[in-house]
């Protein structure tokens, strides 16, 4: 049977690019990696990423930033980074991987030492747009080789709106292994062997600020406690735990490679889109406010594409984004995939958040 690995994410700060962005993002992923269990050499490697990173884009990007966050399995916890600029981007990435190709006064040891002491290393760059880069860092011994991470089949960022702290969208993503929906016993009497499937979810606040990320927390935590399986359910539960709040638009689906399905549906202004090596597919939300006022139900189905992906946004990102104008994106970790669009289509006058579910399928 297939089984997907999902990991929880903590953002813990964004760092935007200014002269002291090294130092302080040094000091709190050195602060960080320690207080999740990294030894003292470990975390001292993970601070030396974050500065070469850091730094980097301090040095050449134009518009850049660092998110700092944990990533948890059931039995260990690790430290990931992804950095967003809209600056030069690098025509020949793997040389700018290379040692001594570092300029302008960094460390002088390239990103490739970021590659080398990640346990994984994902980075995506477009010349004359921009660069996104994320990298994971578990617990292993000194001078241990990488141990490949853990591979997520999804990952998300989320970013507040200018002059706040607090963000008003969320997401979240879980696996239901209790098999697939309507499956009904063959001929003999037996049922189908279970098939997992996933189930995410985008929230956006109504609003910004701390009163809009309470909405999307309860969207969150009851998300995560309910026993429903399908979109519609899970939309049920989460109106019922927005209630008293400010309420917000929400998108749940449903993915079942088994049967090699899609099923979506949303509240409000949050997008879906499903796309494929050479396809992409709109996903229709009703109006309404989750938590409010919400119309009835309906339930989309899409068939998954090989090599395909699930885009969940909220409208802090345009929909004007279009994958072939970011060409080689679907071969890329849900997290870069992630950065670029946010990095693509993000808007600084509202929170944002894009969520990526891919390589299940």
């Amino acid at each position: 049977m297939t089984t997907f690995t999902v990991l929880d994410h903590e953002d813990v700060e964004w760092f935007r690019a200014a002269d002291e962005m090294p130092s302080a993002a040094r000091g709190a992923a050195a602060t960080l990696a320690r207080r999740i269990g990294l030894d003292a050499y470990r975390s001292s490697e993970v601070a030396l990423a974050v500065t070469e990173a850091a730094t980097n884009l301090q040095r050449h990007a134009s518009d850049g930033a660092l998110l700092l966050r944990v990533l948890r399995t059931p039995e260990q916890a690790g430290v990931e980074f992804v950095t967003v600029d809209t600056g030069p981007g690098m025509a020949d990435v793997p040389a700018a991987l290379s040692d001594g190709a570092s300029s302008a006064g960094t460390l002088g040891i390239g990103l490739g030492a970021v590659d080398r002491l990640a346990d994984a290393f994902d980075i995506h760059s477009l010349p004359g747009r921009g660069t996104v880069m994320a990298a994971q860092f578990w617990a292993r011994g000194a001078g241990a080789a990488p141990t490949g991470g853990v591979p997520s089949v999804a990952s998300g960022v989320t970013r507040p709106i200018s002059g706040e702290t607090s963000c008003g969208d969320a997401w979240a993503v879980r696996v239901d292994e209790g098999g697939t929906e309507g499956s009904r016993p063959s001929a003999g009497g037996s049922a189908p062997p279970a098939e997992p499937a996933i189930l995410a979810m985008l929230c956006d606040g109504l609003g910004h600020g701390p009163l809009a990320a309470l909405a999307s927390e309860a969207a969150v935590t009851a998300f995560r406690r309910s026993t429903a399986r399908h979109p519609e359910g899970l939309l049920r539960d989460i109106h019922a735990a927005l209630r008293g709040t400010r309420g917000g638009a929400v998108a749940v689906a449903r993915i079942e490679p088994g049967r090699g399905r899609l099923l979506y549906c949303g509240i409000g202004n949050v997008s879906g889109v499903l796309l494929g090596p050479e396809s992409r597919n709109g996903l229709l939300s009703a109006p309404g406010i989750v938590g409010q006022q919400m119309r009835s139900l309906r339930t989309f189905e899409l068939p998954l594409k090989p090599g395909g992906a699930l885009v969940m946004h909220s409208d802090g990102l345009t929909e004007r984004w279009k994958a072939d104008d970011l060409p080689g994106l679907l071969r890329h970790s849900p997290a870069v995939m992630a950065g670029q669009l946010l990095r693509e289509a993000g808007v600084r006058r509202d929170d944002a958040g894009v969520l990526v579910v891919k390589g299940a399928w």
